[in-house]
């Protein structure tokens, strides 16, 4: 592909945009997971925490549609086409999609193992009968749950592929697709992350709740907590990625170094 590349930055006076949208969006999405925590009894955190990971990434998105193309002497661009994969950061998105996986697959053996409420409610609680005894548990992240989270991770996915290749085609200069191409992955996984989190922290608190869980029980915790930390420290640093744009703070030395 053949175009004219942007020797200059992004003017003074948009640089700004991109990070008040960015916190605009995560304040926006603390904000309504605080309402969504309140509802069904405090369980709606399930619903809340899906809703805080896509305002990050509608955050993300906003940023970088208001903020002008880099302007300044035009130079001449190579031939070679430009691929996504040229400038997003590879072993963070190599992280955030095993942590993807781990999603769908905690997600989908708990919807297998949840049952109805007693409200009739499919998915909603863990039931386990040993010794005569009956136990039940709720929230659990069943299908209840889960095909929010599971939504919320198909529309972020789309959403962020459609930015990469739009960011990836467009004029810039390359260090700028760089640091917005990691921006929007960082958007991606903080609704991954956020997402594992609650689901592990959910499931472990049950059964760790129940006595009928036996072996099996103690087993999944043994993954369980550990994914939760990892999740929880991956949230923190995908925030921290999001919220202070790295554009602008390399040295010149670093600038067309790959991630």
């Amino acid at each position: 592909m053949s175009d004219a590349d942007l020797g200059a930055t992004a003017p003074a006076s948009r640089a700004p945009v991109d990070r008040y949208a960015r916190w605009t969006g995560v304040t926006t999405g603390a904000l309504a997971a605080c309402w969504l925590a309140t509802l069904d009894h405090g369980d709606g955190v399930l619903y809340g925490i899906p809703a805080f990971g896509l305002c990050a990434v509608a955050g993300v998105l906003a940023g970088d549609a208001l903020t002008a193309p880099a302007r300044g002497a035009v130079r001449t661009a190579g031939l070679a086409p430009r691929r996504v994969r040229d400038y997003v950061p590879l072993r963070t998105t190599w992280l955030l999609a095993v942590l993807a996986v781990a999603l769908v697959a905690l997600l989908t053996t708990a919807g297998a193992v949840a049952s109805p409420d007693d409200l009739g409610r499919a998915g909603r609680q863990l039931t386990l009968t040993c010794d005569g005894m009956t136990e039940t548990h709720s929230p659990w992240p069943g299908l209840y749950y889960g095909l929010p989270m599971l939504a919320s991770l198909a529309v972020a996915t789309g959403a962020c592929g459609w930015s990469l290749r739009r960011i990836a085609t467009r004029p810039g200069d390359e260090q700028s697709r760089r640091d917005r191409s990691l921006a929007i992955v960082a958007a991606w996984g903080i609704v991954v992350s956020t997402s594992l989190l609650g689901a592990a922290v959910t499931a472990s608190a049950s059964l760790l709740s129940l006595t009928c869980d036996g072996t099996l029980g103690a087993v999944s915790n043994v993954f369980l907590m550990p994914l939760a930390a990892l999740s929880l420290v991956t949230t923190a640093w995908l925030l921290l990625t999001v919220c202070s744009p790295r554009a602008g703070r390399r040295r010149p030395t670093d600038r067309g170094a790959r991630r």
